[in-house]
């Protein structure tokens, strides 16, 4: 390195699925970041042709990232940033498989829907920075490789604060990433309680998600479905924020008037949880549905809206797992 050059940071995205893939396109467009991805459906595809992605607010663009890996260990280094993009699906990824390519200095950045994602990451890496981030983004993969980008894009990032760590250190760590984001060209937010947020955002998907997903119908056809289909959606959202306030978390139940306000705005939206149940994919159930459960049944709250979209999910999810096939 001549004495002109300034080390570049290190940066590892895993799972390059249409939200990885327009968070890897962000990042890419650092040139102080070397980006390297670990894919597994559209692997060879990217490796040989890279990524494409189509956005209405970035135009159309070819990237090349520095590695395309098949797993976290095909290579010797240690990043400074991993970023995981993957579904939080269970059983799924093991932080523990981070530890060949993460020491004490990595910033674990989670890009994933759902509460509870930060918790197995702090026991595997109990002196690493956790940046913890609600995206608002909406994308598809077209095909293997192809990225479709609405004009959808907003990110929400956060400390999942460490007592083993400097406050100050911290902080210059979420700045690193947060400067990431600015010099991709993408809306972010600083949350000093990211947790408010991730509530926040699972409160919609904890009624769209599973409500789209169960009855393969969009967002305004399911509202528009019967008398019920209403008040059953705003008991659900009024369950969940009341498990978010039994949790220490300031929600307030007016967000669901908030939320049932900005669904009927928009045109039908078919959930990631919809078309994955439809092709025959693992769904997110345990981040979305099981840990707002979970928290239920050890406060001893009654919540018997989420117990049944919980119950029936998980027997969906399990349809899949067994390879039974997908919702038609």
């Amino acid at each position: 390195m001549t004495a002109t050059e300034t080390k570049k940071t290190k940066v590892l995205l895993y799972g390059l699925g249409a939200i990885g893939g327009f968070y890897a396109f962000i990042l890419s467009r650092d040139p102080s970041v070397e980006l390297s991805i670990v894919a597994r459906s559209n692997l060879e595809v990217v490796k040989k042709n890279g990524m494409t992605i189509h956005t209405l607010n970035h135009g159309s663009h070819t990237v090349h990232f520095d590695r395309v890996l098949s797993c976290p260990h095909k290579i010797a280094t240690k990043y400074d940033y991993i970023v995981c993009a993957h579904k939080a699906i269970t059983p799924g990824l093991d932080p523990d498989d981070f530890r060949s390519v993460a020491n004490m200095d990595t910033t674990f950045v989670i890009l994933q829907n759902g509460v509870g994602n930060e918790e197995p990451f702090r026991q595997s890496f109990p002196y690493s920075t956790i940046v913890s981030c609600v995206i608002w983004v909406g994308a598809t993969q077209e095909s293997p490789g192809v990225i479709k980008h609405t004009a959808s894009e907003h990110t929400d990032i956060g400390l999942y604060p460490n007592p083993n760590i400097e406050p100050d250190l911290e902080t210059a760590r979420l700045e690193g990433f947060a400067a990431m984001l600015r010099a991709g060209g993408t809306p972010y937010t600083i949350s000093d309680d990211i947790q408010v947020r991730r509530w926040e955002k699972v409160v919609w998907n904890v009624a769209w998600n599973p409500l789209t997903m169960l009855t393969q119908q969009n967002t305004q056809d399911w509202l528009s479905s019967s008398k019920e289909s209403v008040s059953v959606t705003k008991r659900l959202m009024r369950e969940v924020i009341g498990v978010a306030r039994r949790s220490g978390v300031a929600l307030e139940y007016g967000l669901v008037d908030i939320l049932m306000e900005r669904i009927q705005s928009m045109p039908g939206i078919e959930s990631s949880m919809m078309v994955d149940a439809r092709e025959g994919r693992r769904l997110e159930v345990d981040v979305i549905l099981g840990t707002p459960m979970r928290k239920a049944r050890e406060f001893g709250m009654d919540v018997p809206t989420l117990a049944t979209v919980h119950a029936l999910t998980v027997a969906v999810d399990l349809r899949i797992r067994h390879g039974l096939g997908g919702m038609r």
